[in-house]
């Protein structure tokens, strides 16, 4: 139930009250009072508490859904979808601390491969391998899931002078990562990468496949991963849902560098 201490609009705020209603409603979330899965009041209860018209509580509620906070069920209701997903997934993670399996994500995540054959690049994507857009690349894309919700739509792109007749075409899992079989295959290693995350809109497909509203932002990545020639040998895509996803990331800072000594020879005029 909402607790009515503290519950109220305050007309002459800058705030929307839409937005004032949200900020509260998470702040109760936050504080304990819906548990992840539980149903929030209807939206005519909540709007006499407020005291407010209904339509001003559902763009309350529009705006936490599209947060990632809210979902509402057809029929059912609106509900607290949980917390926040932490996908430690920026591209260095998937090398692993030993070019191998990063254990902890195999463990969370479970990557099901989805299609593999020719298709047309992207602009970003031929851009990154020096291509027209439009030309025919190798594509290997996937779905990965958590907990049965998916959290990642993503595509590996190869040029296909560099994949022909090779098991990058085939359909199949390796039962290792995918740089490590493309590094045999074409016998160039992974050297340097670079990723670039920027922060959209979702196209339809995205929408659909990651179960998020139209207008909810999504985090992409590029990532480009090059050999010892800076010339780029896999082109890879993700695309999370951006208000359920964080990504973290945890490295060492480099201790100060003590001033050299000065050059005995050096005469200060």
């Amino acid at each position: 139930m909402i607790k009515e201490a503290g519950v109220q609009i305050n007309p002459g705020a800058a705030e929307f009250p839409h937005r004032q209603i949200a900020a509260q409603l998470k702040a109760q979330v936050r504080r304990g009072d819906w548990g992840p899965g539980e149903r929030l009041p209807s939206i005519p209860a909540i709007a006499e508490m407020f005291g407010v018209a209904k339509q001003t509580v559902q763009r309350a509620v529009d705006q936490l859904r599209v947060e990632g906070i809210l979902i509402t069920k057809p029929g059912s209701g609106t509900y607290v979808r949980g917390t926040r997903r932490r996908l430690n997934r920026l591209s260095r993670g998937r090398y692993g601390g030993f070019r191998g399996y990063h254990t902890d994500l195999a463990a969370r995540y479970r990557q099901q491969l989805v299609s593999v054959g020719l298709s047309p690049a992207p602009a970003e994507v031929a851009d990154a391998f020096g291509v027209s857009d439009g030309t025919n690349l190798l594509c290997r894309r996937h779905l990965v899931r958590t907990d049965d919700s998916p959290v990642e739509v993503g595509a590996s792109w190869f040029l296909p002078r560099d994949t022909t007749g090779t098991s990058l075409e085939r359909a199949e899992a390796f039962g290792r990562p995918l740089y490590q079989e493309a590094e045999e295959v074409t016998g160039r290693r992974y050297v340097s990468a670079t990723d670039t995350i920027s922060a959209r809109q979702p196209s339809r497909e995205e929408a659909e496949t990651l179960q998020i509203r139209p207008d909810t932002p999504v985090l992409h990545l590029l990532h480009v991963a090059y050999d010892a020639n800076r010339k780029p040998i896999e082109v890879a895509q993700a695309t999370w849902p951006g208000p359920m996803t964080t990504l973290t990331e945890e490295y060492k800072i480099p201790g100060p560098t003590p001033d050299p000594e000065p050059d005995p020879g050096l005469v200060l005029g």
